[in-house]
C-alpha cells in the first residue's frame, strides 16, 4: 500500500511502500530487528515467521520491508521494544554486523517501554505518548504535523543531523549533548565513531553496548549490563551502575565513579575496568591501579583516590 498521509513530496511517495499494521491491542516487539533476541530463545518467545496478531503479516516481513526501504505504520498503539536494533544488519541473521539503511516507522497511538533500544538507523513518529524508559534516541524537530519525531542517537553521530533540529539536545562538532529529562537504555550502542555523547540525568539498561569506538559518559546513575558487549571506546558513568556491569566486555575503558555491583565483568573477555567499588566474578579480580590507570582517570577530569582496578 502506497503511504497516502503526507511525505514531503509526491516523488517520495512514489518511491516508498508502506505496510499497514492493524493493532486493536498493542504488539511487543513489532519492527524488531532481534525478534525479542532470538538467538536466546530459539524460536520459542518469538520467530520472524509468526503471524502478527489481527494481520496477515509476519513479524518478519515488518522488518523485511524496512530493510528494502520501506516504512511501517501502525494503526494503534504499539507494545514494548518497539524497533529493537532496527537499522543493524545483524550477524546472527547472516549479516555483517554493521548499519544499514532503513525506512521509517509511524504509531498512531502510544508505545510503551524500551522503543528502540540499541537502534542504529530510522526515525521513528508517535502520535500518542512514549512510555519511559525509551531506548537509543532522542527527540528532533518533526516534519510531519501530529507526530513527534525520534533518531537514534548512534545514527546522528554517525551520519550526522542530515537537516533535522535536536531538542533539548546539543550537538557541537562530535559532541553530543542531551539534557531531555528522559530515561534511556542502550545510550551510545554500536556507537564506532571517535565521538563525544554526554547524558546529564540517569539511564537504565545496557549503556555503551557493543560500542566499537568514541566516549560516552553518563552523569548520574546507570542500570543493569553497563558496558555489556562493549567493543573498545570508553564508558563513563559518573555515579553507580546496578548489577552485571561488563558483561561480556570484549576491549575497551570502563570507568565507574561509584559502585559497580554484584557480578561484574562475568564473562569478561579483556578491557579494562576502573570502579571505586564491586564484587566481581572469578577470574576477574581487584588489582591496584598502576600510573597508566591513574592518568586515564585524570584525563577524564576524574580523581584517582578510591578507585580500583578489576580484570
Amino acid at each position: 500500500m502506497l503511504n497516502l498521509f503526507g511525505r514531503k513530496s509526491d516523488k517520495e511517495m512514489e518511491k516508498k511502500e508502506m505496510l499497514i499494521v492493524e493493532a486493536p491491542e498493542p504488539v511487543d516487539c513489532l519492527c524488531d530487528f532481534t525478534f525479542n533476541f532470538h538467538w536466546q530463545h530459539k524460536g520459542e518467545k518469538l520467530d520472524p515467521t509468526w503471524k502478527v496478531p489481527h494481520n496477515d503479516l509476519t513479524f518478519g516481513d515488518l522488518v523485511d520491508h524496512l530493510k528494502s526501504g520501506g516504512d511501517v505504520r501502525i494503526d494503534g498503539d504499539a507494545g514494548h521494544r518497539l524497533s529493537s536494533s532496527m537499522g543493524v544488519d545483524l550477524k546472527y541473521f547472516g549479516g555483517n554486523g554493521n548499519d544499514i539503511p532503513v525506512g521509517d516507522v509511524y504509531v498512531e497511538g502510544d508505545v510503551d517501554t524500551r522503543m528502540g533500544i540499541s537502534i542504529a538507523r530510522g526515525n521513528i513518529y508517535v502520535k500518542g505518548k512514549v512510555k519511559e524508559p525509551m531506548g537509543n534516541l532522542v527527540e528532533v524537530k518533526t516534519d510531519f504535523k501530529g507526530y513527534k519525531k525520534y533518531r537514534s542517537i548512534t545514527d546522528i553521530m554517525h551520519q550526522g543531523l542530515k537537516g533535522d533540529k535536536l531538542l533539548n539536545c546539543h550537538l557541537n562538532g562530535n559532541k553530543l549533548l542531551i539534557n531531555d529529562n528522559t530515561v534511556k537504555d542502550t545510550v551510545g550502542a554500536r556507537l564506532d565513531q571517535d565521538a563525544e555523547i554526554i547524558f546529564n540525568g540517569n539511564v537504565d539498561l545496557s549503556t555503551g553496548i557493543l560500542m566499537r569506538r568514541g566516549l560516552v559518559r553518563i552523569n548520574g546513575h546507570a542500570g543493569k549490563n553497563s558496558g555489556a558487549l562493549l567493543n573498545g571506546g570508553t564508558l563513563i558513568i559518573d555515579g553507580n551502575t546496578d548489577d552485571f556491569t561488563a558483561i561480556d566486555m570484549i576491549k575497551g575503558n570502563l570507568i565507574v565513579n561509584g559502585n559497580a555491583g554484584k557480578f561484574l565483568a562475568a564473562n569478561k573477555k579483556n578491557g579494562m575496568i576502573l570502579a571505586k567499588e564491586g564484587r566481581p566474578i572469578p577470574p576477574a579480580d581487584e588489582k591496584p591501579l598502576n600510573n597508566e590507570d591513574r592518568s586515564l582517570l585524570l584525563s577524564h577530569g576524574l580523581n584517582p583516590n578510591g578507585f580500583k582496578k578489576f580484570q
